[in-house]
């Protein structure tokens, strides 16, 4: 008998782990160059809807896993307090409303799939040209980065921590294949704003100045 919680626990986080690799293949899948090309050639009426639907799915998702998150958390493994929880909250509010400050910086509508909705738009690239906001000077993913910081300064269950460890490489690997497509589009001015600006987590010595992106975005460094 004492063993059986334990095997529930240990069952609740495999399921959660096959859960998080499931839809992290199925998101990389659908996001990728691949699929997204053979839908613009096969059935190029679908591809106004498809960064939509992308997103629409990429949501509902969620939803399971974080019914299965809240079903079988398993044993707390650390929590903060005193000053450390002040920290780390501080730290996840600033994370949360550098997102949302980040936000202006962004087409929205382009993002969410709404303008190719409207405008019927069927080409394969995204729509917008390439630039740099005041963020993307720091860090080349400012909203991995303040994802980063908001999972790392939760309270640890078991449940939590394998979802943090799971999240945090699936970034490290997207926000590679997602710079492969961006490479595709940009070519050599994102190849040298790679060389100039750290990837996930922000360094002191690999940052630009506005003057710097300027001349990234027009071409003439």
């Amino acid at each position: 008998m004492t063993g059986q919680p334990m095997l529930s626990e240990n069952a609740g986080l495999a399921l959660l782990l096959v859960a998080w690799l499931v839809y992290f293949a199925v998101h990389s899948v659908l996001a990728s160059l691949t699929v997204k090309t053979w839908v613009a050639a096969h059935r190029p009426g679908l591809m106004p809807l498809y960064r939509l639907a992308f997103n629409t799915l990429a949501t509902l998702g969620l939803l399971p896993i974080l019914w299965l998150l809240y079903r079988h958390p398993g044993p707390l493994l650390w929590a903060w307090s005193g000053i450390w929880a002040w920290l780390g909250n501080g730290l996840a509010l600033a994370a949360v409303a550098g997102f949302f400050h980040t936000l202006r910086d962004y087409d929205t509508g382009e993002f969410l799939g709404v303008r190719q909705w409207r405008d019927g738009t069927r080409t394969v690239a995204d729509q917008e040209s390439f630039h740099l906001s005041p963020a993307h000077r720091f860090v080349r993913h400012p909203w991995y980065f303040f994802s980063l910081v908001i999972l790392w300064t939760r309270d640890m269950s078991a449940a939590m921590l394998l979802t943090a460890l799971v999240i945090t490489a699936y970034l490290v690997v997207g926000s590679r294949l997602e710079e492969k497509k961006l490479i595709a589009y940009h070519g050599e001015r994102y190849r040298r704003y790679m060389r100039k600006v750290a990837g996930l987590v922000p360094l002191p010595w690999k940052t630009i100045s506005k003057a710097q992106a300027i001349a990234l975005v027009s071409g003439k460094e």
